[in-house]
Order: structure tokens, then C-alpha cells, then sequence
């Protein structure tokens, strides 16, 4: 499942884990990263104050810093907010809710029709997040006219203006949509409508087709100084029964910032890829 994006990402994997100075919630995560062992982040010590949320000028709550979810695509216990409280069945996944003709086509599909091996990026992302697209971090720059989203992984980034205007009808449908926002109190809102229907919900080979009449709506809301909680409502008509709703949370990298990730077009044609999966190629070899 996780072949297709290791052949494009192996090598950055694990300068994502390493390159960062970690701060105090994500120190035994970091060094872990150093020793090659990926992991998710223990949970901060209960003893650890939490600062509050930095405002801007306006009193908005400052959702700038560069986030993530405490590891790499593919560590131990990472589902970018798919897991349930403890004892209780995990919540619905969003292939689960596909209609029969979606399951169908499902069918049809594995990881070479994956269009992130063609350096296209997701609608969502891998984990679930948003902000992360193909990758496991992010960066938020709150401005008082916008919120700029920046992915790392493809050099994607989201432009997302918070003066009330709607949605643009003279662009046309773009891979990550056309996003506004709002604020509901000290929640940002941001919906994004207007996408294409040629790429997928996630990486990784995980087949997640969608359509064109794809509204994602998500709600973030900064609840101390190094936690960012969002929900995220998926609707999609055409394939989905049911709306699908998550919710990450994420966790601020002090002092760091993102580095060039780029994906050279064609890196790895995807017909040549399943010929050699079919041959017996190993990619996820070191």
C-alpha cells in the first residue's frame, strides 16, 4: 500500500524527521526520527504548563508556525485523527463510505493509477490533513487579509483570504480547489470548493478517487500555544452516502522551517512501475 509514494519520497522521509531542532512536546519523537525508528509522540508531560495561543494585532488567534502530527508518513499509530476514543470502533474511513458504483471503480485501480507518482498532488492529504497534502508537515502565516498554507512536499500552497469574499467563478477547477475563510470566534473556517476530478483523496497508493463536486470544510482552532485541533467535514454526492468527518490534531515544530521537496516530473513512469512490481521489485528496500 505504501509503495508508489516511498519510490518519490525514501530519501526526504528521513530528512523530515531529522533536520529539525525539536522542541520540548516533540523531543523523544525527533531523536527517535535520528535513530531511523519512526514513531509517533508521546504525549506531553502532565506536569508541562501550557502557554496560550499567541493573538495577532487584531485579537485573532495566531495560527502561524510551521505543524505536524508528531512523525512520518507511515510511523507507528499515525491516522491523522482516524482513531476513535479508546474502547469505542473507529470511525467510518472515507473509501468506507463510497456508493456501489464508487466501489466498483475502486476496484479498477491500484497503486500504479496513483497520480501523486506523476507529481500531482492530493485534494486532501495522506494523513488526513489538509495542510500536509503528500506530506507529514506544514506551514500556517496568519495575516490579517489572509491565512497562507504551505505544503512542503510538491512546493503546494493554499492562499486563503479571510475578508468574507466567496468563492472566484472565473478560475477553473484547480487540484487543491478554491478555498475562503472566515472566523467563527477564535475558530478559522475554511471552505474549499472547485476541484478537478483527476487526483486522489491521499497518497501512498491508497486509492481515494473523488469527484468534481468535492466541498471540503474545516475548522481550526489553536488551543494552546503548541496544539492545533481540526475538524473536517468531506462531502462528495457523486461518491460519497455520507459525509465524512475527522479530527486531527497537530502539534507546532519550534524554530524550524520547511525545505526545498520537489518531485521531478516522471520521476518513475507508472507503467514501468507495475512492471517491475510485477517482476518482483522491492521498493520499500532501504
Amino acid at each position: 500500500m505504501k509503495r508508489a509514494l516511498i519510490v518519490l519520497m525514501a530519501a526526504g522521509a528521513v530528512a523530515l524527521m531529522v533536520r529539525f531542532a525539536p522542541d520540548a512536546v516533540s523531543l523523544a519523537a525527533g531523536q527517535a526520527g535520528q535513530r531511523g525508528a519512526p514513531t509517533a509522540t508521546p504525549a506531553p508531560a502532565a506536569t508541562a504548563p501550557s502557554e496560550p495561543a499567541p493573538r495577532m494585532a487584531d485579537g485573532k488567534p495566531d495560527l502561524s508556525g510551521v505543524w505536524w502530527n508528531g512523525g512520518d508518513v507511515g510511523s507507528r499509530g499515525l491516522r491523522g485523527g482516524a482513531r476513535g476514543a479508546r474502547g469505542a470502533p473507529a470511525p467510518p474511513s472515507y473509501t468506507s463510505l463510497y456508493n456501489a458504483a464508487a466501489l466498483e471503480k475502486a476496484k479498477t485501480l491500484n497503486d500504479s493509477h496513483d497520480p501523486t507518482l506523476r507529481c500531482i498532488p492530493t485534494a486532501f492529504g495522506t494523513l488526513n490533513v489538509s495542510l500536509y497534502s503528500v506530506g507529514a508537515v506544514g506551514q500556517i502565516i496568519s495575516t490579517p487579509k489572509f491565512v497562507v498554507m504551505l505544503q512542503e512536499t510538491y512546493h503546494g500552497y493554499q492562499l486563503i483570504p479571510t475578508d468574507g469574499r466567496k468563492h472566484r467563478e472565473d478560475i477553473p477547477p484547480a487540484f487543491r480547489g478554491d478555498s475562503v475563510g472566515h472566523w467563527e470566534g477564535d475558530t478559522f473556517v475554511v471552505d474549499t470548493t472547485n476541484f478537478t476530478d483527476d487526483t486522489w483523496m491521499f497518497a501512498e497508493g491508497r486509492v481515494s478517487f473523488h469527484s468534481d463536486a468535492l466541498h471540503i470544510v474545516e475548522r481550526y482552532r489553536r488551543v494552546d500555544k503548541n496544539t492545533l485541533e481540526i475538524e473536517a467535514t468531506v462531502e462528495d454526492p457523486k461518491v460519497l452516502t455520507r459525509p465524512w468527518t475527522i479530527h486531527p490534531k497537530m502539534m507546532r515544530r519550534e524554530g524550524t522551517r520547511l525545505q526545498e521537496y520537489v518531485c521531478p516530473e516522471n520521476n518513475l513512469d507508472p507503467a514501468r512501475y507495475e512492471k517491475l512490481l510485477k517482476e518482483g521489485v522491492n521498493f520499500t528496500r532501504p
